[in-house]
Parts: structure tokens; C-alpha cells; sequence
């Protein structure tokens, strides 16, 4: 049941499949059965038994899982799901395009596993080397890897399977037009790019002998590069960081928040009424049953009981689940009427754990990758707990209004001299909020910021 709660919907779908295909009494079906059901059979059987409870179907959980949710041909919005290809897939498809002995075919393969979502293999040569020796029975020399490493760094998109940044952003130039600021540019990456990576401008144009605006435009083509390039086909169907898909949907029709959940691709559950039938036809003769029928009849029972347990399972889930997240919209009505983050009000676990009677795991785990769609995006559950501060004047302020404006004074900042997190702190007292310069690097390091001197530009 723990497991259940803290999977996402998505994870859910394919949960309900594999238990489908391991329990044969478990089946699809809409709760809409109108045959008639067998009667019940006195339980005069021995221990271990209960006949009654299995002996008519419409005793049996049979109930449709959309509970309080977007019903088939309903929903508003049409939820993105992945399908298809991979992005190694993609990969992979390239190496036909290239005329490859078989041993290469088999690095290649090899070398495409092992690259990551971002594009990028992270893996030393001669950790290749070892795993093709002794796991494809393949003798590789060091070169030989090296070569075919260099071979799939020719293929799309520009600078996939490079071993650092500093290799991704080199293999993407070779590709741009041979023009002054690219030439610049590859000198900067090869020969400078610590300097490069600390903003150490000064010294770059020290050691390259050029001015501030040659610097300048050899930085922006830099900057025109992709530092991700397996996220150049986050596109593609299946890739890896598939398109999310929410949990629960938040209309605001008029003003009045509506709550669904969205199980548009989650199969309804009953139980298997012809192992129903069986299990019921053989009970009610125990006594001139064999040994192996016996034991058969305790096998479809152990199945039976499985098969109850998850829809039970199934449901208590959806009902804790809509229950939790039913306190966190009336908890952030304000918040939900239009996204604006100054409404959100400060939450914690034990808030909501109040208000529902659950545990503060049990609503951990709910909030734990989940997601709602709202008309202004969607949203991680997670992100809608926080740390509560206040201002000067004593009101209470959710740390994403503080991140917000601190965001917003980082974008303001010049760039030519960055405010440090001393300045920002001074600039939060100043508005109102009272916040130390700690909490102030806490805050833009979870904002993804970098410091100051990393945000200088020229």
C-alpha cells in the first residue's frame, strides 16, 4: 500500500499491467456486468476456507477506478504521453549510415548505452575497454574505442557523447561557420577554459592579446552552444524525461476550484468472475476433490485474495490521494484562484496532516512525485510546501515569495557587477523581509543562481 501511494499515476498504469499479468483472476472490466450472479454456497468447508466471501461477485470490489475524476471522452485537456522511439534509439538508427565492421557495430552499441540523458558519456575509455572484454567477449584497444567514441560525436545532435563540457561545446564549433569569433571561440575553449569558466575576462584577453568587444563576440557564440545536447530531443517520444504527466487536474471554473484526477490511461479492475465461478463450483465439493485439485483451489484462493487486496489497495490509494490534495487546494484557495505566489501561504506537512488525519509520512509520500495541472501550469506538489518567514511588520511569508523577488532582483542587477549575497540580503531587509545572507545563498543556490562572480558579463 506504501508503494502504491508514493508512485505517480504514470508509474501506476504500468504497476496495474504487471499485476495483471501475474494474476490471471484479476481483470479488466467497467463494473457494468449484468449477468446473473451464482448464489452463495454455505461455508460447511474446512479451516483456511471462506466460500461466502467469493461465492457471488457483487460481494467482490468491482468498482470503476475513476473516482471523482476526468471520466472517458471528458477530460478538458488532452494530457501529453510518450510513445515511440528512445533517444539512444535515435542514436543507434545513425550507425546504419555509417560503414562499420562488425566489431564496431558492437562498440558502438556498447558506447550508446552508455551515454545519458544529457548526451554526454561519462565513462573512461579504458572502463569501456575492461566491460567489452569481459562482458561482449570483445578485444578492444584503447584507439580502437577512441575511434568509434569519435565516430558517434559525428552523429545528431552536435555534441553528444562528449566526455566533459569543455569537449560538447569544441565539437558543436566545428560545425559553425570558420569566422573570426568561432576561431576566437575554439582558441578560448582549448586554451582557456578555466579562465573561461571563472569569468576570469581579464585574463583571457591578456593571454589571447585582444580587446573587450573581440572577447565579447566570441563569448556570445559560446553561449549559442547547447551545454545538454541529449536535451535538444527531449521531442522525441520516449526519451527518457518524457513529458509529465499530472496527477490531478485543478480547473477554476468562475472561481470555484474543481479537483479531478486524471486516470484517463489506468485500466478499470474486477475480479475474474469465471475464477470466481471455479472457486466456487470446487469448494462446494472439497470432500471428493484429489490432492491436486485441493491444491489447485487453494492456489486460485491465494489469487483471489490477491486480486481483492489490490483493488482495495487501488482504491484506498485514490481516496487518500484525492483527500490530500482536496486539504491542499482548500489550504491555497487563494493561491490556486490565479497563481500568484505573493497568495501562497506558508505549509508544512503537519498543516495538511491536520486537516486530513493522516500521518505527516503518509502526506509525504502523497506529495512526493506528484504533480496537478493548474490553468497557470503544472505544478510538483513538493513545491507548494515551505519554510514560512516573516516580514518586519510581523506577517507571515512563504519562502517562494521570497524567491520570487529575489529572483527579480537578480534580473534587475547589473551585470557588470553582480550583487553578492550580502547585497541581496541588505536589499530583502530593506523590502521588508528578514532574512540573513545564509538563508539569502540558500535560497538562489535552489534557485539554480550561481554566485555573483559568475554572473558577471561584460
Amino acid at each position: 500500500m506504501i508503494k502504491l501511494l508514493e508512485i505517480p499515476n504514470m508509474e501506476l498504469e504500468q504497476r496495474i499491467k504487471e499485476e495483471l499479468e501475474e494474476n490471471p483472476t484479476l481483470d479488466e472490466g467497467n463494473g457494468n456486468d449484468s449477468e446473473e450472479t451464482p448464489e452463495s454456497v454455505s461455508p460447511e468447508d474446512e479451516k483456511g476456507f471462506s466460500i461466502d466471501e467469493y461465492s457471488n461477485t457483487e460481494d467482490i470490489p468491482s468498482y470503476k477506478l475513476h473516482i471523482n475524476n476526468v471520466s472517458q471522452g471528458e477530460a478538458k485537456v488532452e494530457i501529453p504521453f510518450s510513445v515511440g522511439a528512445s533517444f539512444h534509439e535515435f542514436l543507434t538508427a545513425q550507425l546504419g549510415m555509417r560503414s562499420l565492421s562488425d566489431a564496431q557495430k558492437i562498440i558502438a552499441q556498447y558506447i550508446i548505452g552508455n551515454i545519458d540523458e544529457d548526451g554526454y558519456l561519462r565513462r573512461q575509455v579504458e572502463s569501456i575497454v575492461d566491460d567489452l572484454a569481459f562482458k561482449q567477449n570483445i578485444e578492444a584497444s584503447h584507439e580502437e574505442v577512441l575511434k568509434v567514441i569519435q565516430i558517434i560525436q559525428e552523429f545528431d545532435p552536435p555534441g553528444v557523447c562528449a566526455r566533459s563540457l569543455q569537449e560538447c561545446l569544441s565539437i558543436q564549433l566545428r560545425y559553425k561557420e570558420s569566422t573570426p569569433p568561432v576561431r576566437l571561440a575554439e582558441k578560448i575553449l582549448s586554451r582557456a577554459f578555466d579562465e573561461f569558466a571563472k569569468k576570469h575576462y581579464d585574463k583571457i584577453m591578456a593571454r589571447f592579446a585582444i580587446d573587450e568587444e573581440e572577447l565579447r563576440e566570441a563569448i556570445a557564440e559560446i553561449l549559442k552552444l547547447n551545454p545538454t545536447p541529449g536535451g535538444t530531443h527531449s521531442d522525441l517520444p520516449g526519451k527518457d524525461n518524457h513529458n509529465i504527466i499530472p496527477d490531478f487536474i485543478l480547473e477554476n471554473r468562475d472561481g470555484e476550484l474543481i479537483l479531478t484526477m486524471n486516470m484517463k490511461n489506468v485500466p478499470e479492475l474486477r475480479v475474474s468472475r469465471t475464477y470466481s465461478e471455479m472457486f466456487q463450483s470446487y469448494s462446494a465439493n472439497k470432500d471428493k476433490l484429489s490432492q491436486d485439485q485441493k491444491d489447485t483451489l487453494n492456489f486460485v484462493k491465494q489469487k483471489l485474495d490477491a486480486a481483492k487486496w489490490f483493488i482495495d489497495a487501488i482504491k484506498q490509494r485514490q481516496n487518500t490521494l484525492m483527500n490530500t490534495m482536496q486539504a491542499i487546494v482548500n489550504y491555497q484557495k487563494e493561491y490556486f484562484q490565479d497563481g500568484d505566489e505573493t497568495r501562497l501561504i506558508p505549509m508544512i506537512l503537519k498543516d495538511i496532516a491536520d486537516k486530513t488525519g493522516l500521518d505527516i509520512s503518509t502526506i509525504s509520500r502523497v506529495a512526493n512525485s506528484k504533480y496537478v495541472q493548474t490553468q497557470f501550469g503544472i505544478l510538483p506538489l513538493k513545491s507548494l510546501f515551505s519554510e514560512g518567514m516573516q516580514t518586519d511588520s510581523g506577517e507571515e511569508v512563504s519562502s517562494r515569495e521570497i524567491k520570487s523577488i529575489l529572483q527579480e532582483c537578480i534580473d534587475k542587477e547589473n551585470k557588470r557587477k553582480p550583487l553578492t549575497d550580502d547585497q541581496l540580503a541588505v536589499i530583502l531587509n530593506e523590502k521588508g523581509y528578514l532574512i540573513a545572507r545564509r538563508t539569502v545563498a540558500k535560497y538562489r543556490e535552489q534557485l539554480n543562481i550561481p554566485v555573483a562572480r559568475l554572473r558577471k558579463e561584460l
